[in-house]
């Protein structure tokens, strides 16, 4: 079943209208969307606990997740 605007939006919190079209272009299901969210958040831990870094839809919904936050980063540290 594809995502709904309303369970990236429940995943991840409020986001822009291009990332959720983004998100649900994947064809990702909800449940890969919030292992994707969880690699975000844990990486590190994720990795240290000997977990391989997703690929497929899940990688590719890392990757782009990982692009957002690393651009609202870049974007509070030039305020």
């Amino acid at each position: 079943m594809a995502l709904t605007r309303e369970q990236v939006t429940a995943v991840l919190g409020p986001v822009d209208d291009v990332l959720v079209a983004q998100i649900i272009a994947t064809g990702a299901s909800k449940d890969e969307l919030t292992e994707a969210y969880a690699w975000i958040a844990t990486e590190d831990v994720l990795m240290n606990e000997g977990r391989a870094f997703p690929t497929g839809r899940l990688g590719n919904l890392v990757r782009l997740l990982a692009e957002i936050e690393a651009e609202e980063r870049s974007a509070w540290e030039n305020v």
